[in-house]
């Protein structure tokens, strides 16, 4: 078979064909630059805005020489942030067990909370209950009892500067007694605070019984101080001092005292939490 030599018309009309692939002469230590005529971005963001506008004005001054993000970046997959929580929990349990932290589970498995029956008596908790009222003394700043014993309006404090600090306080060793409840069977329930939990009371009442009272739908009410238990030299900076033996059964509810309300329902909140928590005044119509 006889083949034709291409013409040079033919040569002419075929386009040259460029190979992508092949490898560039780099010059040794110099850098590669790729120029274009028309870049990309320029002509995209030119063509995009309105005629009324000055493209190349704009472009120079938003666009040239900036780095923008052009999509929305990846997003971390549901697995790995579920790894990356596992991670902390590992990490922070880790510390408490470095620390010799006990955790709850560890404490309820060692009965750490648990109260023998035989030491629910009402006598022996009233020293942490005359511990209480003089921490009650000094946070509420109450005034030395009069000379004459015989109380006087003018010691009492400003409600309105005790409230931000009673919700905040630590019942533990104070008296509650429950005067409003929808569950019949708690009215007049009365005693020390042992352990307070973020929906519960425990208490040990006058007749040596350890009752676990509800805070849901439940209003207590409890008192402290009209003056203050604690000596005349003690200073703010200085330890409680020890209760002494021979005033240990004395309670707050045999000397002067301020009654105050609490309504289960918005206080359940765990002690510690409290502490750093900001309650708002608000009027409630339960019960």
């Amino acid at each position: 078979m006889a083949t034709t030599p291409p013409t040079a018309s033919s040569s002419k009309r075929k386009p040259d064909v460029i190979d992508i692939y092949k490898n560039h002469d780099f010059i040794d230590n110099k850098r590669f630059k790729l120029n274009s005529n028309a870049p990309f971005t320029q002509a995209y963001v030119t063509s995009q805005l309105t005629q009324t506008t000055d493209a190349s004005g704009m472009y120079a001054s938003r666009v040239k020489g900036r780095q923008m993000l052009l999509e929305n970046p990846a997003r971390d997959s549901r697995a790995k942030k579920e790894l990356e929580e596992k991670r902390a929990k590992q990490r922070v349990h880790k510390e408490k067990k470095i620390a010799k932290v006990m955790g709850k589970r560890e404490a309820k498995e060692r009965g750490i909370w648990h109260f023998d029956k035989s030491q629910a008596k009402f006598e022996l908790f009233v020293p942490l209950h005359r511990l209480w009222m003089g921490y009650m003394s000094e946070l509420l700043g109450l005034q030395q009892p009069p000379a004459s014993g015989r109380p006087s309006a003018q010691a009492m404090p400003s409600s309105s500067s005790m409230h931000p600090k009673l919700v905040k306080a630590d019942f533990h060793g104070s008296i509650i007694t429950v005067c409003q409840s929808k569950n019949p069977c708690l009215l007049g329930l009365s005693g020390i605070v042992i352990h307070e939990t973020e929906n519960a009371f425990k208490v040990v009442t006058m007749k040596d019984a350890v009752k676990l009272i509800p805070k849901e739908n439940s209003i207590f009410s409890f008192v402290v101080p009209l003056y203050s238990t604690l000596p005349p030299s003690h200073k703010q900076n200085e330890p409680l001092p020890i209760p002494d033996l021979e005033g240990t059964k004395k309670t707050v509810l045999q000397v002067p005292h301020i009654e105050f309300e609490l309504h289960g329902n918005q206080f359940r909140f765990r002690s510690a939490e409290r502490s750093g928590r900001k309650f708002k005044h608000k009027e409630s119509i339960e019960l």
